[in-house]
């Protein structure tokens, strides 16, 4: 049976450039800062986001992780759209670990309004925890990979900044948003304190995302990265295939988008089918109206096509590496197969 993988990007497998890069890179011990593919991996990543420095780390979560503990301390506040990854899907560890009080705010796709920021910020006061950071998220994944728009970006920034406040992007998919968007990566990038990167997602890099910022983060969150058990020795086997990620990968994201559009047309034919529009990127989202949309994931996947049911009302298909317009076609058809078995 065909099989069309549409439950995330994170199924992306690594190329064969990227399987060639591990068997040849260089490697030494990475606590002891002595990997250099490991240090070349980090200088490249830092030269594309105009950072000062960068950390490999193992995941998107680590990442978030990591960074948020740098830059603030227990029992702070950290302001944050309320359908964000970091509050949404990494186990509540910015409370459980870093002992951080999340401030959720309903953003608009997945964007805070400046305003609403300025208002969340807490005064001065012995009852109150202190607001010290504020995060955003790029591309927005449960807003339909939604693209903050480095203006946006800028106008947050600028009410943290104000407050004396830092700002960090959730960046997993920000070259999603470049490549979308028509600008280098730099500009999205220069309007956050810090950031992270995934490697793994639509860049197709088996393993790693990357911490960009200051070095004085930098070399906090380094620290931070080893107290959570994240210290690599040999890393150069993760971090040979993510230069080749950042070297290779990032304008064919654009063939994902092209395809996320072409996946949207075909789905808002069905009634009863309402897309979170507009696409710009490689996420789909869409409610059904009328049955459990875990019905028809099961559905689905029995004819192969494989989606997520994200919530009681919506599913979300993702497009990547590996994804082309014939499957997109084959899961339409798909689609309408299994659509039609449930409405008799």
């Amino acid at each position: 049976m065909r099989i069309v993988d549409l439950r995330s990007d994170t199924v992306t497998l690594p190329t064969e450039e990227m399987i060639e890069a591990i068997g040849r890179a260089k490697l030494g011990d990475d606590v002891f800062g002595e990997d250099p593919t490991v240090r070349k991996l980090e200088e490249l990543a830092a030269e594309k986001m105009g950072k000062e420095s960068a950390l490999l780390v193992t995941s998107g979560t680590q990442a978030n992780l990591s960074s948020l503990m740098a830059l603030a301390k227990k029992g702070d506040e950290v302001i944050l759209e309320a359908e964000s990854h970091i509050y949404h899907y990494e186990v509540g560890g910015l409370s459980a670990v870093a002992g951080l009080v999340p401030r959720p705010l309903r953003g608009s796709r997945g964007c805070l309004d400046p305003q609403d920021v300025e208002d969340a910020i807490r005064p001065k006061d012995i009852h109150h925890p202190e607001t010290t950071l504020v995060c955003l998220e790029n591309t927005h994944n449960r807003a339909g990979g939604a693209v903050l728009r480095p203006s946006s970006i800028k106008a947050v920034h600028d009410v943290a900044l104000s407050h004396g406040l830092r700002l960090y992007l959730d960046g997993a998919r920000i070259f999603n948003a470049a490549v979308a968007l028509g600008v280098d990566v730099k500009e999205i990038a220069k309007h956050a304190d810090s950031l992270m990167f995934c490697l793994s997602k639509g860049l197709s890099a088996p393993i790693g995302s990357v911490v960009v910022g200051g070095s004085e983060f930098v070399e906090k969150a380094r620290k931070i990265r080893k107290m959570l058990g994240g210290g690599m020795r040999q890393a150069g086997i993760i971090a040979a295939p993510g230069i080749v990620a950042l070297e290779k990968m990032v304008e064919r994201l654009r063939e994902d988008h092209e395809n996320a559009k072409l996946l949207a047309m075909g789905l808002e034919r069905f009634e009863g089918i309402y897309l979170e529009r507009p696409v710009e990127t490689n996420i789909v989202i869409f409610s059904v109206r009328g049955f459990d949309p875990r019905q028809l994931v099961q559905k689905l996947a029995e004819k192969g096509v494989k989606a997520l049911a994200i919530d009681k009302k919506r599913v979300r298909m993702v497009t990547h590496r590996g994804v082309e317009r014939g499957d997109i076609e084959y899961s339409l058809e798909a689609f309408k197969e299994a659509w039609e078995s449930l409405a008799k």
